[in-house]
């Protein structure tokens, strides 16, 4: 989710982020990821830019937190298997190494496992959006899209979050950039994030996503063109 890199590497050939490699050991055996699992270098791992898994209760946390981990939807490009989302035991410990500090904020058990459930919702409502712009390309790569990487820019918005600002309207309180490997060539998508308002409690979706192929090549700046026009033609 970053600027558009190298055409990808054949499927298999990439080894992937070290939290996706034993991920699936904690969404079927969560016992085994309250010993932290394997000890990874303290480090940014490229594909997300997340610190590498800790499932570790940080020393002054005030209450336990589920180590258990997610099954996404969302294809792992390189591999048969699919994404899989941080527990509550890793996000906590993602954001105290950003410099958060949960004394500031008043919060309960319950946050946190509604925090996941908003993040995970988020990102399969963004695959979503995805998809239906990789339907434009359903005959050259009928398998479908996998997710190679992405990454956080929250304070680096898009030139079309500038534009909506200038108009008007609020800016996105996040965008991130997913790189997509589409049959052998990837695609980087930006997304914008806006506040929608209330959470909906039945499916935890609050965020409206502005979801579009980065102008990275014509091919891209086509597709786009394409669907301006059936939107305001329709």
């Amino acid at each position: 989710m970053h600027q558009a890199a190298s055409p990808a590497e054949p499927t298999g050939s990439s080894p992937g982020p070290a939290h996706q490699e034993r991920a699936y050991d904690f969404v079927e055996c969560p016992m085994r990821a309250s010993a932290g699992g394997n000890k990874t270098p303290d480090d940014i791992d490229p594909t997300n830019m997340m610190p590498p898994p800790n499932q570790i209760p940080a020393p002054d946390q005030p209450f336990p937190l589920s180590v258990t981990r997610e099954e996404s939807k969302i294809p792992r490009a390189g591999t048969d298997k699919n994404w899989v989302y941080p527990s509550e035991q890793m996000f906590w410990n993602a954001m105290l190494k950003k410099g958060w500090r949960w004394k500031d904020d008043d919060l309960a058990p319950d946050d946190m496992t509604n925090i996941i459930r908003i993040h995970n919702q988020n990102n399969e409502q963004a695959w979503y959006e995805i998809l239906k712009w990789e339907a434009l390309h359903a005959k050259e790569c009928p398998c479908g899209p996998a997710l190679v990487r992405f990454g956080g820019k929250a304070k680096e918005f898009s030139p079309r979050a500038r534009i909506r600002s200038m108009m008007g309207y609020e800016l996105p309180f996040d965008r991130h950039d997913w790189i997509i490997n589409r049959c052998g060539k990837e695609v980087r998508y930006v997304i914008d994030y806006y506040d929608g308002g209330e959470v909906n409690k039945e499916n935890y979706q609050f965020t409206i996503l502005d979801v579009r192929p980065a102008f990275d090549s014509l091919g891209a700046v086509w597709d786009r063109m394409k669907v301006t026009w059936w939107r305001w033609s329709s």
